[in-house]
Parts: C-alpha cells; sequence; structure tokens
C-alpha cells in the first residue's frame, strides 16, 4: 500500500490516445473510461478549449467526474526561445504572452484543473541526432534559453501562488533532470514542479532509476513511457515500446514516486497510431559516444553513464535471445487503431503489475 493508503491512479494522454481529435475531448474522456482508464491528461487547455470558453470547459470538467476519472492538463513552453513555435499562446493573450499564460491559468483554476504541465522546448523529429533538440541550437546557447525560462517562470510564480496553481516543467528531451531541480529550486517549490517522463530521461543519457530519485521530491504529473535502447548507427536508437518490451524498471521506479507523492497518478503516453500520424517518426539517435554530445552533459557522471550503458547491454542480451523484437523487427508491424488500443491496454496492466509486486495500492479497471 502506498503511505497514505491512497491508491495510484492509472490515465491516458489525451492527444495520443487513438481518434482523440476525431471525438473530440468529451469523446476521448468516454473512450479512455471505455479502455479501463481512471483518467486523461491532456496536454494543454488550449487543447480541451482553443478559445478557454468557461461553459465548455466547466462541461468537460463535469464528463469527468460523472466518469470519476482524474483530468489534468497544462499549458505551453515556458522558453521564451520556444514560444514562436506555439502562437496560440501568445494568440489567447491577444498579443500579450505572459496575460496569454495567465489566462490559461485563471480557465485551470476556474475548473480545479491545479497541476498544469509545461516544458522547455519541441522536438524536430524530421532530424535526427542533437540538432534535433533546442538543446544544440546554433543561434542560442542552452544555458541562455534556461536562464530566460527561469526569468519568465519568475515572472509566472506570483500568478501560480495567487491561484494556487502549479505550473511543472516535463523531463523532456532536451533537458537534463539536474537543471529542471535547479530551476524549480531557484523560482520556488511552492509554485514550480516536475512532470516525470520515464523515457525522455534517457534521451539524455540519464537511468531512469537515478532520474527517478533527483527528480521525485517535486514531481505532480507523470508521463510513463517505456522504450527500446540499443546500439545503431551513430550511437544508440531509441523507440517507443509497451511497457515491459523496453528498458524500463517500473519496479524500482514506481515506489520511489508513491513515496514521494502517493496520489499522483500515472499516465501512460502511448505511440501514435498511424490512422492519426501517418508521419510517424522513426527512432531517434542518441549519439552517446560523439564528443560534442557528451560535452553538452556537464552534469552527467562516470557512475551513471555506466549504469545506463550497463542496461542498454541487458536489453541487447533480451533482442538477442528473442525475447524482444530488434528495431527494425519491430518498426516493420502495423501500428493502427487495434494496436494502439492494446498498446496502451497492455501497458496499463504491466503497471498494474508492478504496483502488485512493489506493494503499491492502484485502482483497479472499471
Amino acid at each position: 500500500m502506498t503511505s497514505s493508503g491512497q491508491s495510484l491512479r492509472i490515465g491516458v494522454d489525451g492527444k495520443k490516445i487513438p481518434e482523440a481529435e476525431k471525438r473530440g475531448t468529451i469523446g476521448t474522456l468516454q473512450h479512455a473510461r471505455e479502455l479501463g482508464m481512471e483518467g486523461v491528461f491532456f496536454r494543454t487547455v488550449l487543447d480541451m478549449s482553443p478559445t478557454l470558453d468557461l461553459g465548455e470547459l466547466r462541461d468537460i470538467r463535469a464528463c469527468a467526474d460523472d466518469l470519476g476519472m482524474y483530468l489534468e492538463t497544462g499549458l505551453g513552453k515556458a522558453n521564451p526561445y520556444a514560444l514562436a513555435e506555439t502562437p496560440e499562446v501568445r494568440a489567447i493573450g491577444d498579443g500579450d504572452t505572459l496575460l496569454g499564460f495567465r489566462r490559461m491559468m485563471e480557465a485551470c483554476a476556474q475548473i480545479s484543473c491545479t497541476e498544469l504541465w509545461s516544458a522547455t522546448a519541441n522536438l524536430k523529429s524530421a532530424y535526427r541526432g542533437r540538432l534535433s533538440i533546442d538543446r544544440f541550437r546554433t543561434d542560442v546557447s542552452w544555458q541562455e534559453q534556461l536562464r530566460s525560462t527561469e526569468a519568465f517562470l519568475t515572472r509566472l510564480r506570483p500568478i501560480a501562488l495567487d491561484l494556487g496553481v502549479h505550473i511543472n516543467l516535463e523531463t523532456h528531451e532536451e533537458i537534463t533532470t539536474f537543471e529542471l531541480v535547479r530551476l524549480v529550486e531557484a523560482v520556488g517549490p511552492d509554485a514550480i514542479g516536475i512532470v516525470f517522463d520515464t523515457a525522455n530521461v534517457l534521451i539524455r543519457v540519464e537511468h531512469p532509476v537515478m532520474a527517478a530519485r533527483r527528480v521525485a521530491p517535486y514531481v505532480r504529473q507523470t508521463h510513463m513511457k517505456d522504450a527500446h535502447v540499443a546500439h545503431g548507427e551513430g550511437g544508440l536508437c531509441y523507440q517507443m515500446r509497451p511497457f515491459g518490451n523496453g528498458v524500463m524498471p517500473f519496479d524500482e521506479i514506481l515506489p520511489i514516486l508513491a513515496e514521494a507523492n502517493p496520489a499522483m497518478n500515472l499516465t501512460i503516453e502511448n505511440a501514435e497510431s498511424a490512422d492519426d500520424f501517418p508521419r510517424r517518426p522513426g527512432p531517434a539517435l542518441i549519439e552517446v559516444y560523439d564528443r560534442e554530445f557528451l560535452a553538452g552533459h556537464p552534469d552527467l557522471g562516470v557512475e551513471e553513464l555506466a549504469a545506463y550503458l550497463e542496461m542498454v547491454h541487458a536489453y541487447e542480451q533480451r533482442i538477442a535471445s528473442g525475447e524482444v523484437p530488434d528495431i527494425e523487427e519491430y518498426a516493420a508491424r502495423p501500428f493502427g487503431y487495434t494496436q494502439a488500443v492494446q498498446f496502451i491496454t497492455d501497458s496499463a496492466d504491466h503497471l498494474r503489475a508492478a504496483c502488485a509486486r512493489t506493494g503499491l495500492a492502484v485502482a483497479p479497471p472499471r
């Protein structure tokens, strides 16, 4: 059992669950319930209502409550250098970005969504390797992006405190957990927290258990993911997988998170159906042996790098034995609506089994 006697709840990403756009927000909530989910995490409140229509948002809140589901959502990117890529955030403030964030935060508070996702950049999946990540932009340094993000979050802090909401930064592909913890502590954990994406830390060559220990005191939302990570041309290849089919040690991670926050929701971020996203991205490249790549990770220690590569080696043995498919075999399989649904339900079953093995209470599927 969790220390408070509460049950962890398992839900799903409101953007990547299959047929999300076709079904709409309320239809997606109903679909998630049909799949046995306990909640839905819509990435931003603008995904729920592009105009922040309070009547529409209250209807969504009422639907979630009637279904007995948690409802989570978020804001936009908090890195000023990334905001131009999401013009809707500026537009909702009539050209005033700070006002746009305020309006989104106020709308979320009105429907009792107080844990709000944010992140620091966007992945450019059309490119492979470090140039797909804003950490390695050549027009502005990553340190300058971090400074600007901290300054913007500092401006948002009094708004968050006034409204009683938390802005939670994701362990996104471009940022390390070391940097996230420093941001949270600099701006203030009373207003800023972390969304722990279990698999994104792999892109930054962080061992998921060590990363979980670093961020756990500040984690308020999650994106639960698993992934293939094995050697390929140019370094290591990363590919999302159903839970249990990748490297992720959920039996070790879940107790760390639950001890810090026993009321946490576990949101599955599934791979997108090819029916919804015909141009699904290929495997990501982690240039783990590249000098420039390694120089961009000054906090990464030898012990963690060794543990990470040991984890990769153990996974490659599973591939060699035929226990899990290699990257080409898995990529060649069809992945439409049926497979995406199975990805979600199998992953939820895996999480429930991991909770049972580790003595954590989890809400049963409905």
